[in-house]
């Protein structure tokens, strides 16, 4: 049986270019970076023109950009240094961030180090940027905001040019959760004044381990992680030299073929979309799927039934990959924080497809027509 992948938002197959560029220092090229013999610098060269290859493709300096495990790291980092190193003693977010956002600020509100707000949301579960300008109007500190630019199970997309420009106005520190949109979307880092954005390459089509922050030059923080002076003495530890690698690679490849590539993705995410809505009776959208929205992202929900309440366990046996959002048990949505934030107190199911360069109509059209009869 033919497995049909739509859960692209969760982790994307690798490019065969990104393995290609990644197999010589999985093989030969295997010196510790911190070397000072030969083998050790031919990988610190590659680490180093990684960054320089990031660094440009985000219109950044290579100085602002560190390499990390992934965004859940790089999120944690970017809040822990903004609280203990920045002097933030509020945090603004919303509830519809990622574990890795909601958990870091949650702990550090119950230790007392912080107080913690949440901006309203819009009918479509939108971050209402009037309601974060009004909060930042209220003098109650140095604030760090943590919003993030698409949401994983949704798809919203936050204008996050508009929301650094508010909170450039208050003096506020900026974090930014790109993970989902880092390769999906051009970002000038040049225009946009945010402190901290995260990265993950196997969001798109790179190594899982690997991810990325980028720390604007004009903020100054300490270490995560102690015991090296990798990373510039921002995060100790032997460098994935393979993965930054193949982070490297795998983002050159996704912003060069980003202008033919959304559009395939939207119009395959679009033909879905139609196709369940006229098919499946009850269905509804989640999020704002026709206004400002993550092109890889269709989330739908479905009343709960005895047909609805297995659908994920029943579409795996069809080999058919999708989620639930975030939240997902043996098959079954055991509740996603983002749809009760919706919608709360709505006995619905919810599914979420997520689309890549790799998807092909004929998938869309077997998926529509699987998900149609068992229901």
């Amino acid at each position: 049986m033919n497995r049909i992948y739509f859960d692209n938002a969760a982790t994307t197959p690798l490019d065969p270019e990104v393995v290609e560029a990644m197999m010589p220092y999985l093989t030969e090229r295997f010196g510790n970076p911190s070397s000072i013999y030969s083998y050790g610098r031919e990988t610190r060269m590659a680490v180093e023109r990684a960054r320089k290859s990031v660094a440009l493709l985000l219109h950044a300096n290579p100085g602002e950009i560190f390499f990390t495990s992934g965004g859940t790291e790089s999120s944690n980092t970017a809040i822990v240094a903004a609280i203990r190193d920045l002097g933030c003693s509020r945090v603004i977010s919303s509830p519809i961030e990622h574990h890795a956002t909601l958990h870091a600020t949650g702990f550090f509100r119950e230790t007392g180090l912080c107080s913690l707000e949440q901006v309203s949301l819009g009918e479509n579960g939108q971050v209402d940027l009037d309601s974060l300008d009004r909060m930042l109007q209220r003098a109650a500190g140095k604030t760090l905001v943590s919003l993030m630019h698409a949401n994983n199970e949704i798809g919203n997309l936050l204008d996050m040019e508009q929301a650094a420009a508010i909170c450039q106005k208050h003096g506020a520190i900026f974090h930014c959760d790109t993970v989902q949109t880092v390769g999906h979307y051009p970002i000038d880092l040049k225009k946009i004044p945010v402190h901290f954005i995260t990265a993950a390459s196997h969001k798109f089509h790179g190594p899982k381990g690997v991810g990325m922050l980028y720390v604007n030059e004009s903020v100054r923080i300490r270490p995560l992680i102690h015991g090296g002076s990798q990373e510039r003495n921002l995060r100790a530890g032997t460098e994935n030299v393979y993965g930054i690698v193949g982070f490297a690679r795998a983002l050159e490849i996704s912003l060069a073929e980003l202008e033919k590539t959304s559009v395939q993705i939207r119009e395959l995410r679009d033909d879905m979309a139609g196709k369940l809505l006229e098919r499946i009776p009850g269905l509804q959208f989640n999020g704002d799927l026709r206004g400002r929205s993550l092109y890889t992202v269709l989330s739908i929900s479905l009343p709960r039934t005895e047909r609805t309440e297995m659908i994920l366990m029943n579409l795996d046996m069809k080999g058919i990959c999708a989620s639930g959002g975030s939240a997902c048990t043996s098959g079954a949505s055991t509740g996603s924080h983002v749809i009760n934030a919706l919608h709360p107190g709505e006995d619905r199911v919810a599914i979420r497809f997520s689309f890549s360069k790799y998807n092909t109509p004929q998938e869309v059209d077997e998926v529509v027509r699987q998900l149609s009869e068992l229901i």
